[in-house]
């Protein structure tokens, strides 16, 4: 048997248990441009590494807001990750509108993750080939959230999502204890260091590659995100391994 016979559509099984659209849709993810997200005991922040398809092209978006108390980084297809922050966003002024209170970010992460395991049981459809990271901020403090094209979701510390992620999740596995503790400032180095070791060979972190934002709050400016990268070429010259 080829494997081939067994991932034209969603609800074919293979022998082995497994549903390979949904593993091709987890190989979008993993083509993206990288991701990172990191939370300490008073904020959750996303850094992300912005692609240009050209010389003559603008680089595209890697951080959405949502609501004033949340956003994603997204890595993988750029038109999925449009049409599921757009449900987020009815659905967080939704929540305003009907209860007037920000939607509870557990609430819209369980359900964007309903949304997408649809996506993998039903015939003729495909799921999202995009992955998240969603940060928010409530009663509680800062969260940190990943959601899978499988339609699964997990809490983290820290977490890396996109192309060469693994270097990222070296760097945040070594350095995670730290973060609880972390002042705002501390929290942002680490992610910048752990975004850099995904880059590719002579590339560099710089004010239009890279977006960082952070919750409570919004998207930082081009100018604080060049105050951050000149501390990183001026305290560590050498790439992290």
């Amino acid at each position: 048997m080829f494997r081939n016979q067994y991932d034209n559509d969603v609800s074919t099984w293979s022998p082995q248990g497994r549903i390979h659209q949904v593993e091709y849709a987890v190989e979008a993810v993993k083509q993206g441009s990288a991701a990172i997200g990191l939370r300490n005991n008073e904020y959750a922040i996303l850094l992300g590494l912005k692609r240009s398809s050209g010389d003559l092209a603008s680089y595209q978006k890697k951080l959405i807001k949502i609501d004033d108390h949340m956003g994603i980084a997204i890595a993988g297809l750029t038109s999925d990750a449009r049409v599921l922050s757009n449900f987020m966003r009815t659905e967080a002024m939704r929540s305003k509108m009907l209860y007037d209170r920000p939607i509870p970010l557990q609430r819209i992460v369980t359900t964007i993750a309903d949304k997408a395991q649809v996506n993998t049981q039903q015939y003729g459809r495909r799921p999202y080939g995009v992955g998240l990271l969603v940060i928010g901020y409530d009663e509680t403090g800062p969260h940190l959230h990943e959601l899978s094209p499988a339609g699964t979701g997990f809490e983290y510390y820290a977490m890396s999502i996109g192309a060469r992620s693994q270097s990222a999740k070296t760097y945040l596995e070594k350095n995670y204890k730290e973060f609880a503790t972390a002042s705002l400032d501390e929290l942002i180095r680490h992610g910048l260091l752990a975004l850099r070791d995904t880059l590719q060979q002579d590339n560099e972190l710089n004010t239009l590659n890279t977006s960082i934002g952070v919750a409570p709050g919004l998207l930082l400016q081009r100018q604080r995100v060049g105050m951050w990268l000149l501390w990183i070429q001026t305290h560590d010259g050498n790439k992290h391994t």
